[in-house]
């Protein structure tokens, strides 16, 4: 009998025996093996986390107790046990599951998860809640998978530990060490510390001398001196420092022993950290040999772990291969990311430079004023940043970069629409803060060949900020540079007199398409694409423009975070009977699914687009 297929919330995990929790967790491996390799998905990481999300969801109730994940990428397990095991044929797909925690979609998922570090204030913010309203939910939160290398990370441990609010802090540690025990003896007390025997002895004295006159003080008393010769004598960890408990470190892949060590922790009633060792890609050998490529990977081969690549080369690809000749020219030249060298290209460049890449963890805020004080100081640093996460160093381009007109690069990537990963994840908003940053120059490359040429030009010809945006994936039907300089930034692919369609980035090929279908119907427009959006050169438009009275923005960003009202602005100046409408993606945030699925929602897709202005030049007339 398949335990999986019986198993649909608390109560049914609570009726199975240690035997059929370890045969649960093996068919919940193959289950995430096989359905991953038909549709893709962050498989590693769930991997790593079976046994211990079975433990959470044993020992506690997730309808009404609150999980918060860090870093959700790590919750299909959880998903898989809180009633969407049929769903997951439609996982990250247009109109099916999210591949992270989503409250709209079951009210389990207590919070949405998509960036990192920020676990342990959120939960303790709904702990907080449950004491001020008198509720006795109890509250979980899940951080690791890189997510402790971020700075909130510790603020929120930080105030949890003081606020004395009870809630237990489980650290998964798949390799990331956060501070490390040394000494037998230290090994020893951890081993004796996340022993049932001790727990239960320490609960029983504790309960014991609480119903004795004069107990509770002779327990705060024993406590107390217990913690000052621990200090004096034994190496500490960082989060007892805090003042929380500290449990572990506990192997994670040990189902039952997890439920014994959650129970008592959540006895506790204080602020508790359970340290737990996990293995990313357990169970399925390719994902435990290469845990990166099986981070987020899609479509595979379940006997060989092969995927079938694509040949055309990749933006973040062309990236890579451009610094590291610039490096070469350059000994100046230096990278950052944080805890991304895979995704954003740079593996070759840790390979040819390692002295000179910095990976700084999740920690996007330090990674910019890191760049700042190199910058200051001669060197040539290039951060590679996904456009999601460059959101948490706003404040640090804005003081540390572009206040002082420094020379740093910014390689913004998965910039616009990046599929099935969802609201969390797409770059919709790089455009609108970035525009804010006085003297940022914002380019916007078409193809990989104006890639390269635009970093080339970014680190050698210029001596101020700049900041490169493109997509995910390849080239889009479109491989020439006409990248000639910032003198030079309007290119035009196509005349007509009845309308003007501006667009930028890999949305050309849309927008040509939506010309061709005008054109059908008697409308001739003209195509123009910006390859800077920062500064925005309305002189260099309007020399390019065939059809003066009606001009079309098409950008892949939300509504008001674009570029529309500052063009329509500067026209107007110059063109007062100009009229200048828009198509973006919308006020609110943008779904997960498939690139072409996406465009016909948000109506970008090239049928939409000719829609959209017929109907304008019918308006006009």
């Amino acid at each position: 009998m398949c335990i999986l297929e019986t198993i649909n919330e608390h109560e049914d995990l609570l009726r199975l025996n240690d035997e059929q929790r370890q045969q649960l967790c093996q068919e919940i491996r193959d289950f995430l093996i096989t359905s991953i390799s038909q549709t893709g998905g962050h498989l590693a990481s769930n991997l790593g986390v079976v046994e211990l999300t079975v433990a959470i969801e044993t020992v506690y109730n997730t309808s009404e107790d609150r999980l918060v994940f860090d870093v959700g990428h790590q919750s299909y397990v959880h998903k898989l046990l809180t009633g969407r095991r049929t769903d997951f044929s439609g996982l990250r797909q247009f109109g099916g599951i999210a591949g992270f925690p989503k409250p709209s979609e079951s009210n389990t998922d207590a919070f949405v998860a998509g960036h990192a570090s920020s676990s342990v204030s959120i939960a303790l913010g709904m702990a907080r809640a449950r004491s001020l309203t008198d509720q006795s939910y109890d509250v979980v939160a899940v951080i690791g998978d890189g997510a402790a290398t971020g700075g909130m990370a510790y603020e929120g441990l930080n105030d949890a530990a003081v606020s004395k609010e009870p809630m237990v802090v489980i650290l998964n540690d798949n390799a990331m060490s956060i501070d490390r025990n040394v000494g037998g003896m230290a090994r020893h007390l951890s081993r004796l510390r996340t022993k049932e025997g001790y727990l239960g002895m320490k609960k029983k004295y504790r309960s014991i001398l609480r119903k004795i006159p004069g107990g509770k003080v002779l327990y705060r008393f024993s406590h107390s001196a217990k913690g000052w010769l621990k200090r004096v004598l034994l190496p500490t960890t960082i989060f007892e420092n805090m003042g929380m408990v500290h449990l572990g470190p506990v192997d994670g892949h040990d189902v039952n022993g997890l439920i014994t060590l959650l129970r008592s922790a959540k006895e506790m009633r204080q602020p508790v950290l359970v340290h737990v060792m996990t293995h990313k890609g357990h169970g399925y050998r390719f994902a435990e040999e290469d845990p990166a490529r099986f981070h987020g990977i899609g479509k595979f081969d379940l006997a060989t772990g092969n995927t079938n690549k694509s040949g055309a080369v990749t933006f973040s690809e062309a990236f890579g291969e451009t610094v590291c000749q610039l490096a070469q020219d350059n000994s100046r030249v230096c990278a950052i990311t944080a805890a991304m060298p895979g995704g954003t290209g740079l593996l070759p460049f840790k390979q040819q430079y390692p002295k000179r890449l910095f990976d700084v963890g999740i920690a996007e805020e330090h990674a910019m004023s890191m760049a700042g004080g190199l910058a200051k100081q001669g060197m040539v640093p290039i951060v590679a940043l996904y456009s999601t996460f460059l959101q948490r160093a706003y404040d640090m381009i804005l003081q540390d970069i572009t206040m002082l007109k420094l020379h740093v690069v910014l390689a913004v990537d998965r910039a616009g629409l990046v599929g099935e990963d969802g609201e969390t994840h797409h770059g919709i908003f790089d455009v609108g803060f970035l525009r804010q940053a006085p003297g940022l120059q914002i380019l916007c490359p078409g193809s990989t060949a104006e890639l390269r040429d635009m970093l080339r030009w970014a680190v050698s010809e210029q001596s101020g900020p700049v900041a490169i945006r493109y997509p995910r994936g390849g080239d889009r039907d479109y491989t020439e540079s006409a990248w000639k300089g910032i003198c030079e930034t309007v290119c035009c692919h196509r005349v007509g007199e009845d309308v003007t369609i501006v667009t930028y980035g890999t949305l050309l090929q849309n927008a040509m398409e939506a010309a061709q279908l005008l054109e059908a119907q008697g409308i001739q427009a003209s195509v123009l694409r910006l390859l800077a959006v920062s500064p925005l050169d309305a002189k260099q438009i309007v020399e390019k423009m065939s059809a003066r009275k009606r001009v079309v923005v098409v950008e892949e960003v939300c509504s008001g975070s674009g570029i529309r009202e500052a063009l329509a602005w500067k026209l107007q100046r110059i063109l007062p009977e100009c009229r200048v409408d828009g198509i973006d993606l919308g006020d609110g945030y943008v779904t997960h699914g498939d690139m072409a699925s996406l465009y016909k929602h948000y109506k970008m897709d090239a049928q939409s687009i000719s829609e959209f202005i017929q109907e304008v030049v019918r308006h006009e007339n």
